[in-house]
């Protein structure tokens, strides 16, 4: 089977043969037909994880995927052969630059018919990361405020659709480039982050999903309201995160030292951060199938590669410029 590889951290992927995926009583095999491109691939490629992803190399890289049920295992009762299914496999089952992979049934959900493979295989990461952050975490409700950075991004583009749906007011900071863009999704307030500060322009908000982290990640905190939440995907992790994963006590207590600065910022202003690394869930992919099919939310793909093309594919993500996601098609 081919897959693109990483050999060594900080080395560009390989296309290599691989062994055939082991197939679980209680899994799925997929024939891959697009898997999406995240930061989290080239963070993973680039060692920035190894502390507390322990992965094993060579690693296929890879976190999104759609395509069509091959076999299922002994046990599973959800999937047969020729369902077209999509999934973010749970973080230890990585792999998707591949021919085929097996994941968990827990993990899969059928795709959504209204939309192609290519678009499908850009959802499952990004769609998950917007729900559990404004569904799960933010309880989002009717008539409260959202910023949401980062809205041209993979994330940023379904969390702005998605806080829309959710009866909220959304703003969103983009380079002026993609404003119109954004106001499409839905976004109500843009910043263009070139030329303004939204620290100065916003203020009173319920929930900010940040995707930079660092002096951006602190500005965040002052522009909610008392009692408001800010949740980082990009980091510092925090303790929750370190006893969620089961990280050893030096790595908790890293961890806990690592957070310190931002949560006492944090408390000091009256509002909370945490931090998200989102998990596979297949039951949540089927609520995100029925608002796609139902034309609540729309992926935005940006550009499709060819799999021969993956270690460019790569390159495009620490370049950035795709609007929305990028996407390698694998087969088919």
């Amino acid at each position: 089977m081919r897959a693109f590889v990483v050999t060594r951290y900080q080395e560009p992927l390989q296309e290599a043969d691989v062994p055939e995926p082991v197939v679980g009583e209680h899994d799925v095999l997929v024939r891959v037909d697009a898997a999406g491109l995240n930061p989290l691939d080239e963070a993973i490629r680039a060692g920035g994880f190894k502390q507390i992803l322990p992965y094993r190399l060579p690693l296929i890289l890879g976190n999104d995927l759609a395509g069509t049920v091959i076999r299922v295992g002994a046990n599973v009762r959800g999937f047969k052969p020729g369902d077209e299914v999509y999934a973010r496999p749970d973080k230890d089952r990585i792999g998707t630059f591949a021919e085929r992979i097996a994941v968990a049934e827990a993990d899969l959900a059928l795709k959504p018919a209204s939309i192609s493979m290519e678009e499908a295989g850009s959802l499952p990461l990004v769609a998950l990361t917007a729900w559990q952050a404004l569904v799960e975490r933010g309880n989002l409700q009717p008539g409260q405020k959202v910023l949401v950075h980062g809205g041209a991004g993979g994330v940023g583009s379904i969390a702005i659709q998605l806080a829309k749906h959710l009866g909220a007011t959304a703003a969103t900071t983009v380079s002026g480039s993609s404003a119109d863009f954004v106001r499409e999704l839905g976004a109500d307030i843009v910043v263009d982050y070139r030329t303004q500060d939204f620290e100065q322009l916003l203020d009173g908000y319920d929930l900010v999903l940040d995707s930079l982290g660092g002096e951006n990640l602190e500005k965040s905190l002052r522009v909610l309201k008392p009692g408001g939440k800010a949740i980082g995907i990009a980091g510092p992790p925090d303790p929750s995160f370190a006893r969620e994963i089961g990280l050893n006590p030096l790595l908790r207590l890293a961890i806990t030292v690592l957070s310190s600065k931002i949560r006492k910022q944090a408390k000091k202003l009256g509002v909370s951060y945490e931090f998200l690394f989102m998990r596979a869930s297949g039951d949540q992919l089927r609520q995100i199938t029925a608002l796609v099919d139902q034309g609540v939310l729309r992926p935005v793909v940006g550009k499709v590669f060819d799999f021969a093309q993956t270690p460019q594919a790569m390159k495009s993500i620490a370049n950035g410029g795709i609007r929305g996601k990028g996407v390698v098609t694998v087969t088919g």
